[in-house]
């Protein structure tokens, strides 16, 4: 497992701890030695994780072995049946999308995937869609609309991919479209920030009803790096960006950007995945049945209020002052 600076204390005491169990368990002694040892992660985790900086947050989001959106897939859903194309250009493998079963009721499923390996890294092209990327998701939600069925998008991106090719066919027209046709859509919608939510990348997958965010996930208009780049021209200065640019799970919901914000296994969701999607299951659960309730027209009139409310400004009257 990777890991990252901060975390090198807690990773060679489950060294210390797995060699324990593989060689040394049976010998007298070793028992008392193993359960003090685990006894010391736990508070040790505890300490680290309650006191980790606005960077090492943002570091987290990050972090090589955080559950992606496939990893999600697999552990929520059923009968997954991904479609390919945006029926113009080509297929952007940097969005995953399709139709799938959450406890056997269908329901559109659409995000962004970064990959693992060098190889897959560079075939998802890190997560950065192209603009045919968010017209096939369009597609899938324009298709869920017309037979009915809820919309769940995962958001995990540091923006739409800005290079030569993605803005010579449209990719802000295409994000722009996006947000369009998700305002547009009467049926549920519920977007999850999961890692990284960059830009106008991020938010072409996040005009929904419920927009949840995982625990240690960032959204935000631009990276901290890029902030600090524009800012100071200084991309080292991302750790006093970040902090300017409030990007954290507590922050969204404090500004009614995010409606909930789901907790992640201690230590964050790299820790176990499996807990991480159950948590995350739950509260899917919840907003649907939740959303199931309203018919097509609430729902586009909720979305809407939602969005337009964010960032309103309520101006002192004489009388206040």
């Amino acid at each position: 497992m990777a890991h990252l600076d901060f975390e090198k204390p807690i990773v060679e005491l489950e060294d210390r701890i797995r060699e324990l169990k593989l060689y040394g368990v049976r010998e007298q002694g070793f028992e008392s030695e193993l359960r003090k040892l685990e006894e010391r992660v736990t508070t040790l985790q505890k300490e680290i994780y309650d006191e980790l900086s606005v960077w090492q947050k943002v570091q987290l989001s990050r972090h090589p072995d955080r559950p992606y959106f496939l990893d999600y897939l697999e552990r929520l859903f059923d009968d997954v049946v991904e479609l390919h194309g945006d029926r113009a250009y080509s297929d952007d493998s940097a969005i995953v999308s399709g139709f799938a079963r959450l406890d056997g009721k269908s329901v559109a499923v659409i995000g962004h995937q970064k990959g693992r390996t060098t190889k897959e890294k560079l075939r998802r092209n890190f997560g950065m869609a192209h603009p045919e990327g968010y017209r096939k998701a369009m597609r899938i939600m324009e298709m869920a609309d017309r037979f009915r069925r809820p919309v769940l998008t995962f958001i995990d991106t540091p923006g739409a991919y800005p290079g030569i090719g993605a803005e010579e066919r449209g990719q802000s027209e295409a994000i722009g479209q996006s947000l369009l046709v998700m305002s547009r859509l009467r049926v549920p919608v519920i977007a999850t920030v999961i890692g990284e939510g960059g830009s106008g990348g991020a938010l072409a997958l996040g005009v929904a009803n419920r927009v949840l965010m995982m625990q240690f996930a960032t959204y935000s208009v631009i990276t901290p790096e890029g902030c600090a780049s524009i800012l100071w021209r200084d991309g080292t200065r991302a750790p006093e960006a970040a902090v300017q640019l409030k990007l954290l799970a507590g922050n969204a919901r404090e500004l009614g950007v995010v409606d909930e914000v789901v907790s992640e296994p201690t230590g964050g969701a790299h820790r176990d995945p499996d807990d991480a999607a159950r948590r995350l299951g739950a509260s899917l659960r919840r907003h649907l049945a939740e959303l199931g309730a309203m018919d097509g027209n609430a729902l586009v009139e909720q979305r809407y209020r939602k969005f337009r409310t964010m960032g309103v400004i309520h101006s002192l009257s004489p009388t206040d002052s």
